[in-house]
């Protein structure tokens, strides 16, 4: 399947993948800019209304916020710019395969629902940008989106 030429650069008109190892630092570097958002902005606001910090169960107050920081990160920058600060730094882009805008609901099928089922199973998902021809994860192949290159 061909891919559109929005996706694709005039000069070259196959577009360059982004692979296993860029996306692994990318995401990296993205979870350093959500444990700082959580350090600076969450647990001083727990802090100021007395909440407890402890994170020792999967509901505690604590770990929920943690994860709608998160969640929220990866969902409303891929949704705002296409990309996260890590995939900005290293110059990675999402975009839909067919070559249409990012909608809400293939935001959130990809980064919410795709990922924890790729992270569910071991993180075999994430493995599978390694093996396939288009470097599509798990979550990419659920949502129908790549991850290309700029």
């Amino acid at each position: 399947m061909a891919l559109p030429a929005s996706i694709c650069d005039a000069a070259d008109p196959a577009p360059r993948y982004g692979g296993f190892w860029l996306r692994f630092w990318a995401y990296c570097l993205d979870v350093i800019v959500v444990s700082s958002l959580n350090r600076l902005v969450v647990w001083p606001l727990f802090r100021l209304f007395d909440w407890p910090l402890e994170r020792d169960g999967l509901f505690a107050p604590a770990s929920v916020a943690a994860a709608v920081v998160f969640y929220a990160y990866f969902v409303l920058m891929t949704k705002a710019f296409g990309q996260t600060f890590g995939k900005m730094v290293f110059g990675l882009k999402v975009v839909d395969e067919r070559g249409e805008p990012l909608t809400w609901l293939t935001v959130l099928f990809r980064e919410v629902i795709g990922k924890f089922i790729s992270k569910t199973l071991l993180f075999v998902g994430f493995l599978f940008v390694a093996f396939s021809e288009k470097k599509k994860g798990m979550h990419d192949q659920f949502a129908d989106t790549i991850v290309i290159r700029e």
